[in-house]
């Protein structure tokens, strides 16, 4: 068990390592659409890549999550295969989003670093594929708002 301070140093150790092993400058929030952002996430019990759908106003993000929809068998035939889409993914803090991504199947923790290394290579594969997939279908994707 750690204690909240030797957590927070691992994480923060983590994602700096993440960062010098793998640096890269990646799309994240810079979509220009607003809410709507790729992300990394890791924790305790797992790691994932995902697409959130956050904007202020909920019908915006319904027409944006639809778009994506709309491309599911082209994402998962020529970028994701392995794609989840759900329409109720529920946060940490107990927020419901729309939420795409894709999970690392890889036993994991933030808090064991023998984990880490293979979660930065699932990273370095995944969000590529999510970016190319954005920056392919991106006209399309923002005729939703």
């Amino acid at each position: 068990m750690f204690s909240k301070e030797e957590s927070t140093a691992l994480r923060k150790e983590f994602w700096t390592s993440f960062g010098k092993s793998f640096p890269r400058k990646w799309l994240l929030y810079n979509t220009k659409i607003k809410g709507f952002a790729f992300k990394f996430q890791a924790d305790t019990k797992k790691a994932l890549v995902c697409l959130d759908f956050e904007h202020p106003e909920d019908m915006a993000n319904e027409l944006l999550y639809d778009q994506l929809l709309s491309l599911k068998g082209i994402i998962e035939s020529e970028y994701l295969p392995d794609v989840i889409y759900n329409d109720d993914y529920e946060l940490e803090s107990g927020k419901k989003i729309r939420r795409i991504y894709v999970p690392y199947e890889q036993k994991f923790s933030i808090h064991n670093k023998n984990t880490w290394r293979g979660c930065f290579e699932f990273y370095m594969k995944i969000m590529p594929q999510f970016e190319l997939m954005f920056y392919e279908y991106e006209d399309f994707i923002n005729q939703a708002i």
